[in-house]
């Protein structure tokens, strides 16, 4: 079938990319899916850090791929082994396929799926395929996803069913921001009854575990950004406190447990620092690879501390997604109010900008039915 994508034609060109244009929006023919695939229509698409840093280089990925990677759609068919699913049913994309036969899928989460993690690096859907192209030529999936598309054919592993009543910009961003941060918070730093945790870096995954952990209700929520308008939004949300990086340091500011979600060393060296004996240091940015931070191992050792590295929330999708669209119901977890703006697909270069710029908590690019 004939669809509309967001192509990324060449990774690492300068910005502003509302000039140089890495991405173009193309018509793409899109196969029919196998038999474990599912083809959806794409409603809504979260622009995330992730589809930026393979757009500015920080991850290598091959080209030209249709990015997008947080998305939610509704179900148009489904290939002769997917029995679970039906036409017309919302499902949200997980951005990690699970072949549920791998080490690290029995792990709980704790670890990447091996298989789903091969596949995505090399740009194909979990079994080894590609379903999208241009005038003949192969194009790669991001994640298995390729949510910046009116269409995207996806494997099974690759979606979780949602109830209808979840608005689809609500359900794209359950599945990688929300996921991601709330994932994490709960997984992997798994606060105590009171205990206090920061959280460094309050974009759209930052938020997500800001929002995520006044929905459980056991930790104080201290808010750690650069940005004062992200600082007066996370204490609406429920942040007990809120700073800059400058007055954590100043203030030597330490809390039982951290958080860090912006994606770069200083973050995590100010989420470290913040620690207290005993308490944990999660990580979930994805710096760019040369990216260094200076720590002390000594600390480690006589504070008795944790490090620990989530990815992906630490979570399984089809057990953890669920579980915050109950807290969404409940008028627990405020989503809505992380969406920055709305865009269209022409827009998604100017979107990339914005991002990089830090203006953005989460853009959601809009289909209305393309």
């Amino acid at each position: 079938m004939r669809i509309t994508g967001a192509v990324l034609e060449a990774i690492g060109r300068e910005r502003p990319y509302a000039q140089s244009k890495p991405i173009s929006v193309a018509e793409l023919e899109l196969d029919a899916p196998g038999p474990t695939e599912v083809l959806v229509r794409i409603e809504a698409a979260g622009v995330c850090h992730s589809d930026l840093s393979v757009v500015d280089g920080n991850r290598e990925r091959p080209t030209p791929m249709v990015l997008g990677h947080e998305a939610a759609g509704i179900v148009v068919a489904t290939g002769a082994d997917v029995h679970d699913l039906k036409p017309d049913q919302r499902v949200v994309m997980a951005f990690l396929p699970r072949c549920e036969s791998c080490e690290g899928c029995a792990t709980g989460g704790r670890l990447p799926c091996a298989e789903g993690t091969k596949s995505n690096t090399a740009g194909t859907l979990l079994h080894g395929g590609r379903r999208l192209s241009r005038g003949g030529e192969q194009l790669f999936h991001h994640l298995g996803v390729s949510g910046f598309a009116t269409h995207a054919v996806v494997d099974r592993a690759s979606v979780v069913p949602i109830g209808s009543d979840v608005p689809a910009e609500v359900a794209a961003v359950l599945g990688c921001a929300v996921l991601t941060g709330g994932g994490a918070l709960l997984n992997a730093v798994q606060p105590g009854p009171g205990d206090t945790v920061m959280i460094v870096g309050l974009g759209g995954v930052g938020m997500s575990a800001l929002i995520s952990a006044v929905a459980d209700g056991r930790a104080h929520v201290v808010a750690v950004d650069g940005r004062p308008e992200k600082l007066a939004l996370a204490r609406e949300l429920g942040a007990q406190a809120a700073y800059t990086p400058a007055e954590v340091a100043q203030q030597g500011i330490r809390t039982d447990h951290a958080l860090e979600c912006a994606g770069h060393g200083g973050a995590f060296e100010t989420a470290f620092q913040a620690t207290k004996p005993g308490g944990r240091t999660v990580t979930v940015g994805l710096p760019a690879p040369d990216a260094r931070a200076a720590i002390s191992p000594l600390t480690i050792t006589g504070e008795a501390r944790t490090i620990i590295g989530s990815y992906l929330g630490s979570a399984v999708p089809a057990r953890d997604i669920p579980r915050f669209a109950d807290w969404w119901r409940a008028g627990r977890l405020p989503v809505e109010r992380l969406i920055t703006r709305r865009i269209r697909l022409h827009e998604i270069n100017e979107a990339m900008d914005d991002l990089a710029d830090g203006r953005a908590v989460r853009q959601v690019m809009v289909f209305d039915g393309d």
